[in-house]
């Protein structure tokens, strides 16, 4: 079953369970994937839904920051809850570990020696971990691993 699928179904299920937060956080993402196909033209893969969740989980987690700065208790709640929504739609996440070793794989394959090429491998290493792990992670771990 495609994600689109699933959000179709789990949207249905929401209404008739009156979850008023799922509901709420299904039709924002629907309605960003529907801007997208507008925008391009055309319906969208699997791997551009994969992005478009990957970019509304980013937002909500950098919401979710901002609030517990401010103190916002209720509004971090909130984001709290609609991520655990967003993270149900994305494939399951890669451990530290497991991110690790394919940015130790994606250095000896780019024969990268120091932070100045961290791009490239960056650039070797999103395509593989898509959906799968938080760019901000993989950055970390990138440029622990690679020397100065």
């Amino acid at each position: 079953m495609s994600v689109m699928e699933r959000l179709d179904q789990d949207m249905k299920q929401a209404m008739k369970d009156k979850a008023a937060l799922k509901l709420s956080v299904i039709r924002m993402v629907k309605a960003a994937l529907k801007n997208e196909e507008i925008n391009k033209g055309r319906t969208l893969s699997e791997d551009e839904v994969l992005t478009i969740l990957t970019r509304e989980l980013k937002q909500r987690r950098e919401s979710l920051q901002e609030f517990e700065k401010a103190g916002r208790e209720e509004l971090a709640l909130k984001s709290r809850e609609e991520i655990d929504v967003l993270s149900a739609y994305l494939p399951a996440q890669l451990s530290e570990d497991e991110i690790r070793d394919i940015v130790r794989e994606a250095i000896a394959a780019t024969n990268a020696a120091s932070k100045k090429e961290m791009g490239k491998v960056m650039g070797a290493i999103m395509p593989k971990v898509k959906g799968r792990a938080d760019g901000t992670l993989v950055q970390k771990i990138v440029s622990e691993e690679l020397p100065s």
